[in-house]
């Protein structure tokens, strides 16, 4: 049985609240398989993502120590073709109004594929 995994990867250096924490990674899985480009959203168009919701939705949290870290891993995806979401948080209730790049989500999708990218990451 094909059991694809997200990797969610959070950003240690911010010193996130517990809970902006568990937000930020919640928006980055939420975003990978939604399409928000149509009036109405829907699930992306992509058999991980179904296969995923049909089994037991794999999700792992690990962290990064750097924005670069995390725009890093982002370019990697990019040229893995791997599905990802990237959070942009807004910065109102930390972060003192400024911009900032909290987590990344990285599939669904094959588990090697996943882990090719992720596997040497620590565990939150």
């Amino acid at each position: 049985m094909f059991d694809p995994k997200m990797v969610i990867v959070v950003r240690k250096d911010l010193g996130m609240r517990k809970g902006k924490l568990a937000a930020q990674a919640a928006h980055a899985a939420q975003e990978a398989i939604l399409d928000r480009s149509a009036e109405t959203p829907r699930l992306k168009d992509s058999a991980d993502i179904l296969a995923w919701l049909a089994n037991n939705y794999r999700k792992i949290v690990v962290s990064v120590n750097s924005e670069a870290e995390l725009l890093d891993l982002v370019r990697r995806a990019e040229e893995a073709g791997i599905n990802h979401h990237l959070v942009k948080d807004l910065g109102k209730t930390e972060f003192n109004g400024v911009e900032t790049y909290t987590a990344l989500a990285l599939g669904p999708a094959d588990p090697t594929v996943v882990d090719s990218l992720s596997g040497s990451l620590p565990l939150i």
